[in-house]
């Protein structure tokens, strides 16, 4: 009722044209404040850090001069959430259109200077909101996110603009592609340690390679810090989910500062037997070698024992609620993941205008299940199947290195950015399982006895593959005018698998594929902070994981993508306030389908393709109000994309991929009421989405609100009591269709954050 009420389209198109027209006919510099006193939010005052004392001789050449102004800009970016703005400063965490990104562009232009859309989450947002995991914080910030989590992948699969799943929705930590290992992806899960989640809508294999058609979700990790912080957190909810974190930063000398971030979690689950705990642990050094040398050295490690929760059971088609709490995995499951990463990065201010940056890179990633995954509830009997007694070990590294020059001059007179770079990549991915998952009980759905894993199937080395990937990279930015400006990249990659078989050697083979990915765009920019794009992009998807690449796929071509996108974006009111509109259409090809003559035939020749208008708005009010919202509209369908059933061959042309709900909105309201106090209140409006290509089993849209009050008895101690899943709504996020994995119940939280 309420998403019906405030999103019908004949009220939802007067909206945006009532705000567009506002915002493009008055003057920014119009907008007149309120002088009655009043109570606002404490501003994020964006400031340069401290830099260390410079023994070196202060007398420089004008071009010295130059270059070190540009690396100080440089790290007031890199060690703030957002870049300064270039209006007045009214700053809120969550209004950053002229702060600077990395997701849409490497040339480090603004969201506003970027032809595509791009949302920047800060760590304040994140903190404020009480978002803990990666999860949440993308799905109830971004525009048009959402997630179809499971433990079989890891717990972190996005969808978005039509497209779902971790093949289509790159995840990326600092800017590095993780590789996927059979449809998971386990690292990064806990948002202490992050500085900003940066999220580029659309394809992004011209950023980062294949596996991006729908977008990209890059996790910036938090930098040295050359003022002294400390900081430390506790938290229980009524879960009993315990959790303790740790941020202690500062300089070691005054060429040398540190940053070391750690949290913990142990909770006894909302489902029955199913304790979780986790530990990360960040730590970043960095060290100024010379006016224009720094290397930055970190390391992370995660280790997780997740839920394993596999999903509630339908009973006869529909869900009973008397089943929410139930756990239907064996009594000896077992998951855990444990990933660790490494770098190295390098930034070098050669001469002024001309810049270098390395990353050197190593991820390990060890992984294990072992669990009865499948629940089909059986109606002549009253039981539930339970099959696919499953255990699988994932052994993973990767190692890589990425560099990148930038060149900032002019041609013809006119201004230009110009960078290039390549990217290497080496992965061994070991896959040990007990195929064919053999394994079957059968248990009572209302008391039953968990029982434990027994598999007739004996555990073995799987596959092994080793990968290696290089690519090469181009990006350009030329200001024609002062208010037009051309932006265009291309991206060449040439990846090759080379996989053993150990089970049936005969299937082991070597691949190389090969793909080239553009765009171009421009935008215009007619008054100062009011910005119109468009943008042209191509893309290409794996079929399939390209490590965990199948002797069945292998001879398959990559699927091909490409969007058209316009768009407005503006900051108003003095930075108080700012919006965004998009529009896009995107078209996949090379889906693998059925060939309808020959049903047991897969070909190459299907087709997806999704339409949809993207919009935000934010506001810093007066009596310290704060208001953001977005909402996504979309039309996705299958074009042609054919499969065998019943012996034959049915085309689900027309219908919508599964995991994909057509409207997503995020409405989050702040509200600092009194003296050290504020309160917060967000919902998320998800449409319904489809389980099954022919459309036949729907799970239901849900609206999921959360909130919040914070008190500060002093400027160093925040006090915070949240309630997630308010009205205690039953909603599904994931599933086929005998059995959906449901979202966490009401929830309360009580949280004490210190620094010192």
């Amino acid at each position: 009722m309420i998403s019906r009420i405030i999103f019908a389209p004949r009220r939802r198109r007067a909206l945006l044209r009532s705000v567009a027209f506002s915002c493009l006919v008055l003057s920014t510099d119009g907008w007149a404040q309120s002088q009655t006193p009043v109570q606002t939010l404490a501003p994020v005052v964006v400031q340069p850090p401290a830099r260390p004392p410079n023994a070196r001789s202060t007398q420089r050449s004008s071009a010295a001069n130059r270059a070190a102004r540009s690396r100080q800009q440089h790290n007031v970016a890199t060690n703030t959430q957002v870049a300064a703005p270039t209006g007045p400063v009214f700053a809120a965490p969550t209004l950053n259109l002229t702060g600077a990104s990395t997701a849409g562009s490497r040339l480090g232009l603004t969201r506003l200077q970027t032809p595509a859309s791009v949302e920047v989450i800060s760590a304040e947002t994140i903190s404020e909101r009480g978002q803990q995991n990666i999860l949440d914080a993308v799905t109830q910030n971004a525009t048009g996110f959402t997630a179809s989590p499971a433990p079989g992948n890891g717990g972190v699969s996005f969808n978005t603009r039509g497209f779902t799943g971790l093949g289509s929705v790159m995840t990326l930590y600092d800017g590095t592609q993780l590789y996927i290992g059979a449809g998971t992806v386990t690292f990064p899960f806990d948002t202490w340690s992050t500085e900003r989640i940066e999220v580029l809508h659309g394809p992004a294999s011209v950023m980062y390679g294949a596996g991006a058609v729908g977008g990209a979700i890059n996790i910036v990790s938090k930098l040295p810090l050359w003022v002294p912080r400390n900081q430390a957190e506790v938290s229980l909810d009524t879960n009993m989910t315990r959790r303790i974190a740790v941020d202690s930063g500062g300089p070691v000398s005054k060429d040398v500062a540190y940053r070391i971030t750690a949290s913990g979690n142990m909770s006894d689950g909302w489902v029955d037997r199913d304790d979780t705990s986790n530990v990360a642990l960040h730590a970043v050094v960095q060290v100024k070698q010379n006016e224009d040398v720094t290397w930055t050295l970190s390391t992370d490690y995660g280790d997780r024992n997740p839920s394993r929760y596999f999903g509630t059971p339908l009973i006869n088609g529909r869900l009973d609620e008397s089943l929410r709490f139930k756990n239907y995995n064996v009594s000896d499951s077992h998951i855990r993941y444990q990933d660790s990463w490494n770098q190295v990065r390098t930034e070098w201010q050669v001469a002024d205008g001309i810049s270098i940056q390395n990353t050197l890179y190593y991820l390990n990633s060890k992984r294990h299940w072992k669990d009865v995954e499948s629940y089909a509830y059986n109606a002549a009997a009253g039981l539930i199947n339970r099959t696919s007694y499953i255990e699988i070990f994932h052994d993973q590294q990767q190692v890589g290195n990425r560099m990148d020059a930038k060149f900032r001059g002019h041609v013809l007179g006119m201004a230009n950015e110009f960078l290039a770079g390549f990217d290497v990549n080496s992965i061994n991915f070991t896959h040990t399982n007990n195929s064919p998952y053999g394994g079957s009980s059968s248990v009572n759905p209302f008391n039953f006895i968990p029982g434990v894993f027994n598999s007739p199937n004996a555990t073995v080395p799987g596959y092994g593959s080793v990968t290696n990937q290089y690519a090469l990279f181009a990006e350009n930015r030329l200001s024609v005018t002062e208010q037009l400006s051309l932006i265009a990249g291309i991206r060449q990659d040439e990846p090759t698998i080379t996989r053993a078989d150990y089970v049936s050697p005969a299937n082991s083979f070597e691949k190389s594929f090969s793909s080239t990915t553009w765009r171009a765009g421009a935008v215009y920019t007619p008054v100062r902070d009011l910005a119109f794009y468009g943008q042209y992009a191509t893309a290409v998807d794996p079929v399939g994981g390209l490590i965990s690449l199948s002797s069945a796929n292998k001879n398959f071509d990559l699927a091909t993508g490409r969007q058209i996108e316009i768009g407005v974006k503006q900051s108003f009111w003095g930075g108080r306030g700012e919006w965004t509109l998009a529009g896009y259409e995107i078209v996949k090809n090379n889906l693998l389908a059925r060939d309808p003559n020959i049903p047991s035939l897969t070909v190459q020749v299907g087709q997806q393709s999704s339409r949809g208008v993207e919009a935000s708005v934010g506001f810093l009010l007066d009596y310290g109000w704060r208001i953001d919202a977005n909402t996504a509209f979309l039309r996705a369908r299958y074009d042609d994309f054919v499969q065998a059933v019943g012996g034959g061959s049915v085309n689900y042309a027309g219908n919508v991929p599964v995991n994909v709900p057509q409207h997503v909105s995020n409405i989050w309201a702040t509200w600092a009421f009194a003296p050290n106090w504020s309160a917060n209140a967000g919902v998320q409006i998800v449409g319904k989405t489809y389980a099954d290509n022919a459309n036949t089993v729907t799970r239901p849209a849900y609206n999921i609100v959360n909130a919040g009050v914070q008190w500060k008895p002093d400027p160093n101690t925040t006090v915070s009591f949240r309630v997630y899943n308010l009205f205690d709504e039953v909603y599904t996020t994931s599933g086929g269709t005998t059995q959906w994995l449901l979202g966490m119940p009401r929830t309360a939280q009580l949280a004490v954050n210190v620094k010192f």
